[in-house]
């Protein structure tokens, strides 16, 4: 069991908790859990690798809940770029910790933005984001810092899917994208029996996000749940470039 202080065990709890209810209903509530382990760890980059396999847990349930739901072709157009982009994050993971995380609250405020002027004035976009871009941003994003979510959540949403597509397209797409970043973080040197340990502690918060998740989906309309996730990702952002 890992030596924290009963104020990093809240967090790493309360943290897992908030990555279980983003996987299963709540998207974009999971983000706000990157700086606060961040907090946690006193290390944006190792702090990655503390947060990676209870992600791949959440992963898991949001995969299981929402496998009769998802519209995976809506990523085939993605999936080049998206790797193109975990290769550069893998490549940046070399720089200072702390030039990493304002580079990705840059890459999110800058597809909000363009995401709020597609909905202000639909008749000057195409249908949909264009997968170059959010491709690249969401590979490196998530390689660097775990802070995908805002990204896919801002490029499902041009999608126009219904909140179940929604939610099980995103599950599939880190479900992989989560699993391709172990070999990067193992070569990186930023897994240690200490944070293993610690996923593992806070394993049974995850689950019950998961399922708090699910609940809390049912409850949602969706005009509310688009609006909740275009203000957390903006929240999101604005943390990420502190």
């Amino acid at each position: 069991m890992p030596d924290l202080s009963i104020w990093q065990w809240a967090i790493g709890l309360f943290s897992a908790f908030l990555i279980g209810v983003a996987k299963t209903g709540m998207p974009g509530v999971g983000i706000l859990a990157i700086p606060a382990l961040v907090l946690m760890v006193g290390d944006a980059r190792h702090a990655a690798a503390w947060t990676l396999p209870i992600l791949c847990l959440a992963d898991l349930f949001a995969v299981y809940y929402w496998r009769h739901h998802n519209a995976a072709n809506r990523l085939f157009s993605l999936t080049p770029w998206v790797l193109a982009g975990v290769v550069s994050g893998a490549l940046v993971l070399f720089l200072p910790e702390r030039w990493l995380r304002p580079m990705v609250g840059a890459i999110v405020l800058l597809m909000l933005g363009a995401h709020l002027r597609r909905k202000l004035r639909p008749d000057t976009w195409g249908e949909g984001g264009h997968p170059v871009f959010y491709g690249i941003a969401a590979g490196f994003s998530t390689t660097v810092a775990n802070a995908a979510g805002p990204v896919m959540n801002l490029y499902l949403l041009s999608k126009r899917l219904p909140k179940e597509e929604f939610i099980a397209t995103g599950a599939w797409f880190f479900f992989f994208v989560n699993l391709s970043k172990i070999p990067i973080y193992m070569a990186h040197g930023l897994f240690s029996a200490r944070s293993l340990a610690f996923g593992a502690a806070v394993a049974p918060a995850t689950v019950a996000g998961a399922v708090a998740g699910r609940w809390l989906f049912r409850h949602i309309p969706q005009k509310l749940f688009d609006t909740m996730v275009i203000v957390l990702t903006g929240i999101a952002a604005l943390l990420l470039l502190r």
